[in-house]
């Protein structure tokens, strides 16, 4: 059932909005007829406001059918199609499914990558890294994600935590002091998971080279792709996520760099294959070819 819609005695919505049409239908009724259609209205287990739109004065029985029932009762100078649309945006974000993940949240290279991994593995000094290298920071610590679309997720930052930056050594940073206004931003659009991993030689041992099963991780039943990047002496994480970044931006533009790299060695063996089989005659090979081509230099 819609949570907003016009005045609909038949599928009562949540919010009715009485604007021209609605206001003119009741004028037209007898006056026990509209009496009934008010009580109705306003007595419905469903409703929760009623919104006379246009700017028309509000008729003395709809408030009085107000007063007596509890409910709500508004006035909006805009037309009802405006007031539907602005209700229907406004209730879809404030109603819409939400969770909290921990994290630091990201845009790197205009696209929102969230950076998860056990606590004191080296979040933050990500961050502030990738900071230093242009890109935004959206949220530290606490990440709240909200499903606004069937598969879309939007990460955004708890009012209390916005701006900063917690890092072991360092304490509270304000980013937005330190690195300008351009440094921060409220809410992305999440695209990208990076899981940060401590090394284990066992571990290592068995992780798959090639990445030919791509990973990913359900946030409020929507898929969002994940790489994992291992922390260690000398790897320069910061460059690893960026490199990530650029590589799932490819990846939804349609290339695949693993598909070519198979493709090329297929395309090298089959050339191998060739080469084992009888040479026709007057066919220059090896040593033959090498003593030709040196005659002609």
């Amino acid at each position: 059932m819609a949570l907003v819609g016009h005045l609909n005695f038949v599928h009562p919505n949540r919010v009715q909005v009485i604007g021209e049409a609605e206001l003119t239908y009741l004028s037209k009724l007898g006056e026990a007829e509209r009496q009934a259609a008010i009580r109705n209205l306003f007595t419905c287990d469903k409703t929760s406001v009623v919104i006379v739109a246009i700017n028309r004065k509000i008729p003395a029985d709809l408030i009085a059918a107000a007063n007596e029932t509890s409910l709500a009762l508004f006035a909006s100078s805009v037309a009802s199609p405006m007031v539907i649309d602005h209700l229907q945006y406004y209730l879809t974000r404030a109603l819409a499914p939400r969770i909290t993940v921990h994290g630091v949240y990201m845009e790197v290279m205009g696209m929102g990558v969230l950076i998860t991994g056990e606590s004191g593995i080296g979040k933050s000094e990500l961050a502030l890294e990738l900071l230093s290298r242009n890109h935004r920071l959206i949220a530290d610590d606490a990440v709240e994600f909200v499903r606004v679309g069937p598969d879309v997720l939007v990460g955004q930052c708890p009012t209390l935590l916005s701006d900063y930056l917690e890092v072991r050594g360092l304490g509270i940073l304000d980013v937005r002091l330190m690195f300008g206004e351009t440094a921060v931003r409220h809410k992305k659009k999440l695209h990208l998971i990076v899981r940060l991993e401590t090394i284990q030689r066992q571990k290592m041992s068995k992780i798959d080279r090639l990445q030919a099963k791509r990973l990913a991780r359900a946030i409020l039943d929507v898929e969002i792709p994940e790489v994992s990047l291992f922390v260690g002496p000398g790897r320069n994480l910061a460059v690893l996520v960026e490199a990530a970044t650029r590589a799932y931006i490819l990846h939804m533009w349609g290339f695949d760099p693993l598909e070519d790299f198979m493709k090329r060695h297929e395309k090298h063996m089959n050339n191998n294959n060739n080469t084992n089989r009888p040479v026709p005659r007057g066919t220059l090979t090896g040593d033959a070819l090498r003593k030709a081509r040196s005659k002609v230099d």
